[in-house]
């Protein structure tokens, strides 16, 4: 099975149980109801983008799921978390495949674990790609020299944030790449 379509998604849950506030956290990402199976980090090629409205409506309850799927929790009162997944589209998207990348940091902020992990993703596509840069140089001015390579179009990430919940209940962050047959 190769996937034809990509939709991103994220939540937060906060219960008594850990199970519970993942729980809670997939139904706040829309995906609770599918069997969801996390997978490794290829965008297949031709793989669209859409919304997730879109693709809610194409997948039916119970359906197996394939998804790249970053998670934290803690009970850690006022511990940040955060789940972040990043996403890097060659040029010749319909030959080539892409990368998606999972971050699931402490302490970060959406800003911080969202450019990770886009860098994550475009570093191990330009890797790929053969595309020249130097590692110990700021994200955003490597992101100019994959894009000026011609050879990398585009990165995106989806990040979602929380504090641990002030009474100590679980507090659960999911950021997803949901796959759509």
């Amino acid at each position: 099975m190769v996937p034809t379509k990509m939709f991103f998604t994220k939540g937060v849950g906060v219960a008594k149980e850990q199970l519970m506030s993942l729980e809670m956290a997939f139904r706040d990402a829309g995906i609770e109801k599918f069997n969801l199976v996390p997978v490794s980090s290829i965008m297949p090629p031709g793989c669209q983008k859409i919304t997730k409205a879109k693709g809610l409506e194409i997948l039916k309850p119970g359906e197996v799921v394939f998804c790249v799927l970053a998670r934290n929790c803690t009970n850690e009162p006022n511990r940040l978390i955060a789940a972040s997944i990043g996403c890097a589209t060659p040029a010749e998207k319909e030959q080539h495949y892409g990368y998606l990348s999972e971050h699931h940091p402490f302490g970060e902020t959406d800003e911080k674990a969202a450019d990770y992990a886009e860098d994550l993703a475009a570093t191990m596509l330009a890797t790929t790609l053969g595309v020249e840069f130097d590692s110990n140089t700021a994200w955003d001015e490597r992101e100019k020299v994959y894009k000026l390579s011609g050879k990398i179009v585009n990165t995106a990430n989806i990040t979602q944030s929380a504090e641990g919940n002030k009474n100590g209940f679980w507090t659960t962050v999911v950021a997803a790449a949901i796959f759509v047959p």
